[in-house]
């Protein structure tokens, strides 16, 4: 086997029969689950047992974050809005109207990740809407990461199974 058929074979565009798509994949919602509006999960733990400086840290870095995410999306969330719209109509028409698998595949990443995107945004402007103790802060951030980490098992079971679909449909020789 030449070099160019190897770097071919790796970046095979049928996603769906691709061990690289599922680790991605994997790899996604690992990392949406741990970093809950962007704060690693694991500063939840340690300031519900350490309390202190930790339980400080978390209530600052979730203010910062909380702050961060509102203001981008108060000054660009129109522009972005529209065009994470264009991207995702245009993916759905290339994968499911000129079927197109890679396309299907990016949609399937994408469009649940925007629901965890308005999750995060939701949970943003309810923390900054009401003054929130430490108790109550981390209570806030295990229920979006348990929103998430739900979005994420419907999304991994859709995947699969349209994964599966696709592998039988088009055969996974070729």
């Amino acid at each position: 086997m030449d070099l160019f058929a190897i770097i071919v074979e790796l970046i095979d565009l049928k996603s769906f029969s691709n061990l690289w798509y599922w680790i991605a994949l994997a790899v996604l919602w690992s990392s949406a689950s741990h970093w809950v509006l962007g704060v690693p999960y694991d500063m939840v733990g340690r300031a519900a047992r350490v309390g202190g400086q930790s339980a400080q840290d978390l209530q600052d870095l979730v203010r910062i974050q909380v702050n961060r995410l509102l203001y981008v999306a108060d000054v660009s969330g129109f522009i972005l809005t529209g065009f994470m719209f264009f991207v995702l109509t245009s993916l759905l028409m290339l994968g499911f109207v000129y079927d197109i698998e890679f396309a299907q595949a990016l949609v399937l990443m994408l469009l649940p990740m925007n629901v965890v995107g308005l999750i995060n945004l939701r949970a943003a402007r309810a923390i900054r809407a009401t003054e929130h103790d430490d108790h109550a802060l981390r209570r806030r951030l295990v229920r979006t990461r348990l929103y998430v980490q739900l979005v994420g098992v419907v999304s991994i079971f859709v995947t699969g199974i349209w994964g599966m679909i696709q592998n039988l449909t088009n055969g996974v020789l070729g």
